[in-house]
C-alpha cells in the first residue's frame, strides 16, 4: 500500500491534519491489533525531539547519511509534531516515547528539559530522558528521575561513547536502583561505531545486573549476541524496531535459526517502530512481526502486554 503521509488526501478540515491515506492505514493498523483482542499498541521506540534537532536528523537522511547497501532512507512520516502525535493516536498507539539523544557534551540536560515539557503536554507519551558521559551526568539524571522520567534513551552509535565509561557508572546505578528502563542503541546497525556491539554493554551489565536495558533493533546485526545477554540477565529486554521488515532484511537479516530463542524470550520483547523516521509504512512493521509465525500470544505480548507490565500501564 502507499505510505500514509499525514496531511495527504481528503483535506476534510477536521483539524487533526490526517488525510485519506493516513486514515486508510490507520484503519488497517487498528484491524491488526483489534484482531488480537488488544486495546491498542504500545510503541517504546518513537522519536519526538525539538524541531530544529529533528530537522537536522531528517537532513542527515536526506543527504544520504543513512544510505546503506545502496538503499535510500526516505522519511515516511515527515510532518509537524501535532500531526505526528495525531497519527499515532489514530493508529491506536496507547503509549509511545520521545526518543531523543545528544551527540556531544552539554546537550542532554537541555534535551531533558524539552522532553519533560513534551510529556506534560502529551499525556500519552511516556516521559523520556537521555544522558551522555560527561561531568554532572548523575545530577541531571537524578533530576529527570525526580521529575517523573519513565524511560531513558542512550545512543552509543550517534554519541560515539563507551557505555561502560566510568563517568556513566553512577547514572547506571541510579537507574538500576530506580528500575527505570533504558532503550539503548548499541548494536552495530545500520553502521558500526567505535563502541557498538555486545562487549561494551556486557561490561555495563556485569557492573549493574539489575539495569533494565531495552536493546533497540534486537541488537541488529549482532542479534544472537544480544539474545544471549537477554538470556543471561533477567532485566534485559529487546525492542523490534525495524527488524524483520523488508528494508532491514535486505541489509541485516535476522538468522532464522535464532527464532526459537526469540520466541522463548516472548515476555521480554517490546514493540518499537522508529516512527516517524522509517522508510516504509508503520503497518509494515506489524505485518513483519506477524509473518514470523510465532503466534497470537507472542504478538499480544510484544505489541502491548510486555510494555504495559514494564511501565505499569
Amino acid at each position: 500500500m502507499k505510505p500514509a503521509r499525514p496531511g495527504d488526501g481528503d483535506g476534510d478540515g477536521d483539524g487533526d491534519g490526517l488525510g485519506g491515506a493516513a486514515r486508510q492505514e490507520a484503519g488497517e493498523v487498528r484491524r491488526f491489533w483489534g484482531g488480537l483482542g488488544l486495546p491498542g499498541l504500545i510503541d517504546v521506540h518513537t522519536h519526538f525531539m525539538p524541531e530544529r534537532v529533528l530537522r537536522k536528523v531528517w537532513d542527515y537522511f536526506d543527504r544520504g547519511g543513512a544510505l546503506i547497501g545502496g538503499l535510500e532512507w526516505p522519511i515516511t512520516y515527515r510532518a509537524r509534531e501535532a500531526e505526528r502525535t495525531a497519527l499515532l493516536r489514530e493508529f491506536g498507539v496507547r503509549a509511545f516515547t520521545a526518543m531523543l539523544y545528544p551527540h556531544k557534551p552539554g546537550m542532554a540536560r537541555w534535551l531533558n528539559g524539552w522532553a519533560a515539557d513534551f510529556a506534560r503536554r502529551t499525556p500519552d507519551c511516556l516521559h523520556t530522558a537521555t544522558l551522555f558521559p560527561e561531568p554532572g551526568v548523575e545530577s541531571y539524571v537524578r533530576e529527570a528521575v525526580e521529575a517523573g522520567a519513565r524511560v531513558f534513551k542512550a545512543h552509543v552509535q550517534v554519541g560515539a561513547y563507551d557505555p561502560a565509561d566510568d563517568l556513566l557508572r553512577p547514572a547506571w546505578g541510579l537507574l538500576a536502583e530506580a528500575g527505570i528502563p533504558v532503550v539503548i542503541h548499541c548494536g552495530s546497525g545500520p553502521a558500526p561505531g567505535k563502541h557498538t556491539g555486545p562487549e561494551p554493554v556486557a561490561r555495563v551489565l556485569a557492573r549493574h545486573p539489575r539495569l533494565r536495558l531495552v536493546v533497540a533493533h534486537l541488537g541488529m546485526p549482532e542479534y544472537e549476541d544480544f539474545l544471549g545477554l537477554a538470556e543471561r540477565y533477567a532485566e534485559v529486554r529487546l525492542d523490534t524496531t525495524m527488524t524483520f521488515t523488508d528494508f532491514a532484511e535486505q541489509l541485516m537479516p535476522f538468522p532464522r535459526r535464532a527464532l526459537p530463542r526469540l520466541a522463548a524470550l516472548g515476555d521480554r520483547v517490546l514493540l518499537g517502530s522508529d516512527f516517524p523516521n522509517i522508510p516504509y509504512p508503520y503497518l509494515h512493521q506489524l505485518q513483519a512481526l506477524e509473518r514470523l509465525g510465532l503466534g497470537p500470544d507472542w504478538l499480544r505480548a510484544v505489541c502491548h502486554d510486555n510494555a504495559a507490565q514494564l511501565f505499569g500501564l
